[in-house]
């Protein structure tokens, strides 16, 4: 082989080598993945309700019922 074929498939080795290791990454402050990613502590987040806003339509089902007895209880002739 000639030289500069040699030098050719070296290159594109390096270069597929490069590739398939991956290279660290600064994205919005954090460099991914961590270099110390074997001695970093575990963060668990406990899982919360499923529907953030229970309280806040529990309180629009009462004031919802409330308004449908007032409405029950209105006279018909709209007094």
């Amino acid at each position: 082989m000639r030289n500069w074929l040699k030098a050719a498939l070296c290159c594109c080795g390096l270069v597929a080598a490069l590739g398939f290791t991956g290279c660290q990454v600064h994205i919005g402050g954090q460099t991914l993945p961590s270099p110390y990613y074997l001695n970093d502590d575990v963060q668990y987040f406990a899982p919360g309700p499923e529907f953030k806003l229970a309280e806040e339509a529990a309180a629009m089902e009462e004031y919802a019922a409330e308004q449908e007895l007032r409405n029950l209880g209105a006279a018909p002739g709209g007094q």
